[in-house]
């Protein structure tokens, strides 16, 4: 600790003045050649990785089987457990970890993507004169530095206004703004500043303008939670750890101690989820970081302990990037019940939430439509009123469930901590629970200090301060131009692959395939929209994802972004893995399922499409009534009451446009609610109001008859020597939705 106080009060000594001057990307260089000398004793003390890259998961799964005992065994996953597990073998424990799910299948990779201090904690702290919350904020600002510093390729400072509608407010939340800044000290990231209404809207022009007083924005960091937290496992894997996902703790092992004659905690009995098969774990001692479920581990270990979690669901929606500003986030620090609402850019798209209810504890949340409308209302409290919030916007939501805990040692066995809670049994679990993303370090660190002394294991101090993880070592912010010059890369695919692989991105690179244009030469997308490639599907196997539910939502996250485009990708990534890892027909079939289910109920799909039913109400105005009859009979023009693929390839025909058989098919079965194969008028009138309403958006359908009806009513004879032949000006109207994501 001594040490860590001596780093923490080395690094960015007046940071926030030094950084007005660099700007946020030279800032982001001089910070990190700071702080590597400050670290550079904690980068000694660890030796080099003992593997170049992470062992298969087959390897992986040998060394559990075939090494005798273990000094820790991690139960769970989640950003603590890969944590402690990289906490320990970085001191020179034999470590192991295992997994029920994926890594980060569960609230590591559901959280806000925020990593800070805790704004409303401080307020909180200073309001009751409470130091432990106090304490937590300082601790987590230190641990916030670190983590931009480690993982410099997957997270980034991130400006966040607070708006003002009250004189009275701004020096208020300008003094705790300030505190938060003077309590980070010298991992400051960049002072705080105030801006008057005109350069409010400057930054967020989206923003509410009435009564606007002006605005706070203060710094906190964002990250890529999925992605950190398999990088945290994947460097815990080089170093040594033997990491298995998909590893089940059927039962907890134990075996009676000769000194004192108590049962005492000795390994887990484990489950290959995936093969079915079982083995035994021995370990000196076992660690139980399984989050939400942390009483089902503790009850394993004895049926009558006491439940410690209160869990607590956290909503969040992702909405299109124009929404917010590509550099601003945005906090609404009293909503209408009292909940904390943040609205922040995050991977060109916008992220609201969090929501903050009680919930059951399940390995699958969903999101409610409750939880959804309530965060959209916030939304629609703190944007213009120009700035139609629909419900149809809503790309994608999840549900996370926070693990609140109450210590078990409290005399107030009520009162929730909002720090983390060491607990040590009887016979010896270790359980480590609550906290939040941002202090996963601190935790291990804590959690490890207690397995060494409770079990008299013989192990140096932590060595995780500055360790960088998988990644980052070797990263740049031009790292990307040396992918696009050497092997033709996109250049937003290239951003990506250095933002997510950091170092790494070059082994990706090479395994993309050639594209057959002359631009970009390699790098085939997976959905035209995303910049994610098929080579990351390659990638991510040998990163341990085993599924693809694993791949389109924590190797690449486009089920978190849009899951209608996660669903057109799966065809795709279910033929890559299934050349990969052998998979046949009916494997593929049942991935694709499974993945399809996880998208309609854990990633908000379900709420998006019951937005149009065959049980919508019709409420439209005559005029708009007989307006969208008239549209609807340019494509039936028998008067069938119906429109087919043959109705709309008749007219796409006759204004020059040609458009595959299969993606017309898919565009009227978005719409056709009886899936007999044709759109009845009830249907187009249903899908039109929904649309009025703000609950659908984006629908091919509508678009495409809209845009061809107005080329109907436009086309006038042409002079062909003025119009290249007159196509031009019959197919330029199309090609907004042509290329259009949706």
């Amino acid at each position: 600790m001594a040490f860590q106080k001596a780093v923490k009060g080395t690094i960015l000594v007046g940071g926030g003045a030094l950084a007005s001057v660099l700007g946020l990307s030279q800032f982001a260089h001089y910070r990190r050649k700071q702080v590597n000398l400050a670290y550079v004793e904690a980068a000694e003390c660890v030796s080099e990785p003992v593997n170049r890259e992470p062992p298969s998961r087959e390897a992986q799964l040998l060394t559990l089987q075939n090494t005798s005992e273990f000094d820790i065994l991690v139960i769970g996953g989640g950003a603590t457990g890969c944590g402690c597990a990289l906490d320990a073998v970085t001191r020179g424990l034999k470590t192991a970890l295992v997994e029920r799910d994926d890594f980060s299948s569960g609230t590591s990779s559901r959280s806000t993507k925020l990593i800070h201090g805790g704004v409303r904690y401080l307020q909180k702290a200073i309001m009751k004169l409470d130091i432990e919350q106090y304490r937590m904020v300082k601790e987590a600002l230190h641990e916030r530095a670190n983590l931009l510093e480690i993982a410099p390729h997957l997270s980034a400072p991130l400006p966040i206004m607070l708006p003002i509608y009250k004189w009275w407010q701004l020096p208020y939340y300008w003094i705790g703004i300030k505190l938060y800044d003077l309590v980070a000290g010298s991992n400051c990231l960049k002072s705080s500043y105030v801006l008057s209404k005109s350069r409010a809207l400057e930054h967020f022009p989206m923003l509410q303008k009435d009564k606007l007083v002006g605005a706070i924005v203060y710094y906190d960091g964002q990250h890529n939670d999925a992605r950190m937290n398999l990088a945290i496992a994947l460097t815990a894997a080089r170093y040594g750890a033997a990491t298995a996902n998909y590893m089940e703790v059927v039962s907890l092992l134990k075996k009676t101690d000769p000194q004192t004659g108590k049962e005492r905690v000795s390994g887990a009995r484990c489950k290959d989820v995936l093969t079915g098969q079982e083995f035994d774990v021995r370990a000196k001692c076992v660690i139980n970081a399984t989050g939400p479920f942390t009483d089902t581990v503790r009850k394993m270990d004895d049926k009558n302990a006491t439940a410690i979690c209160q869990p607590s669901a956290g909503v969040h929606i992702v909405m299109p990037g124009y929404y917010s500003p590509e550099s601003m986030g945005l906090l609404d620090p009293a909503t209408s019940d009292g909940r904390v609402i943040f609205f922040l850019p995050w991977q060109k798209m916008t992220i609201a939430g969090t929501t903050d209810t009680p919930t059951d504890v399940t390995p699958h949340p969903i999101p409610s439509e409750e939880d959804i409308n309530f965060i959209l209302n916030e939304v629609r409290n703190y944007l213009s009123c120009d700035v139609e919030v629909r419900r149809g916007d809503v790309l994608a939501a999840w549900s996370g469930i926070r693990p609140l805990v109450t210590d078990p040692k409290s005399a107030d066995t009520q009162s929730i901590s909002r720090n983390h809670v060491v607990d040590i049994s009887e016979s010896g679990l270790i359980t480590i629970a609550g906290g939040k993303w941002t202090t996963y370090r601190s935790m291990a660190e804590d959690t490890i200090n207690a397995a060494i002394k409770t079990h008299d294991l013989k192990a140096g101090p932590s060595r995780t301060v500055g360790l960088f993880l998988q990644g980052g070592k070797d990263w740049s912010p031009t790292l990307y131009i040396r992918l696009v010059q050497d092997y033709g890369l996109e250049s937003e695919v290239a951003q990506h692959l250095a933002a997510t692989y950091g170092d790494k991105a070059f082994e990706v690179a090479k395994m993309a395939s050639v594209t057959g244009k002359r631009w970009p030469i390699v790098g085939v997308r997976l959905v035209s929209e995303f910049p994610y490639i098929e080579a990351e599907v390659k990638y991510g196997i040998k990163e341990y994802a085993c599924t693809a539910v694993d791949m389109i939502s924590r190797r690449t996250r486009l089920a978190f972004l849009n899951v209608q485009a996660a669903e057109e990708a799966l065809p795709r990534i279910v033929e890559l893995m299934g050349r990969e890892l052998n998979w046949d027909d009916y494997k593929k079939q049942e991935e694709l399922e499974t993945a399809r289910k996880f998208l309609y109920y854990e990633m908000g799909y379900k709420s998006r499409s019951e937005q149009l039913t065959d049980r919508s109400e019709i409420s439209l105005r005559p005029s708009d009534v007989d307006r969208y009859k008239k549209r609807f009979h340019k494509f039936d023009a028998d008067q069938k009451g119906f429109i087919t693929i043959v109705d709309v390839q008749r007219v796409l025909e006759s204004i020059n446009v040609q458009m595959d058989e299969n993606t017309l098919h898919e565009i009227l079965n978005e719409v056709d609610l009886n899936k007999n194969g044709q759109v009845e008028l009830n249907e187009f009138l249903q899908l039109m109001s929904a649309i009025q309403k703000g609950r659908v958006s984006g629908s091919r359908l509508a678009i495409l008859m809209k845009t061809a009806e107005e080329n109907l009513d436009r086309r006038v004879p042409i002079p062909v020597d003025r119009s290249c032949g007159g196509l031009f000006h019959l197919f330029f109207p199309l090609q907004p939705f042509l290329q259009s994501p949706f």
